[in-house]
């Protein structure tokens, strides 16, 4: 085996735990804040270890340049929609589970601005 072949299986190896790890925990988790957290941050690791072992595996520099490109872009947008979707959550008011403590934003949030206080 070569070393392309052990890093590519390695970095896709480490995409499919995180993966695996990421939809665990929106199966296990109790409400939509601590299942985003675990898309938002497994899934993200584990995309772009899966992404950077088919860039190995090609071994093009054409193809590795454009799976950086959707690396950088996944990296930058699912967690801004991971967020997106949890203010969403607050907002309409989604209460977390009990055991979640404590929330920051209780009280201090104006509805009608939707801003802090």
């Amino acid at each position: 085996m070569s070393l392309i072949e052990i890093i590519t299986v390695a970095l896709t190896a480490m995409g499919v735990f995180f993966t695996l790890v990421s939809s665990i925990g929106l199966l296990r988790l109790k409400d939509i804040y601590t299942r985003g957290h675990a898309v938002g941050k497994a899934g993200t690791l584990g995309v772009i270890g899966i992404l950077l072992g088919v860039a190995f595996t090609f071994g093009d520099v054409l193809t590795g340049l454009k799976l950086l490109a959707l690396i950088a872009f996944f990296f930058l947008t699912a967690p801004v929609a991971t967020h997106m979707l949890e203010r969403a959550a607050f907002l309409d008011e989604v209460n977390p589970i009990a055991k979640t403590q404590p929330n920051d934003l209780e009280g201090r949030y104006d509805y009608e601005t939707r801003r802090l206080g």
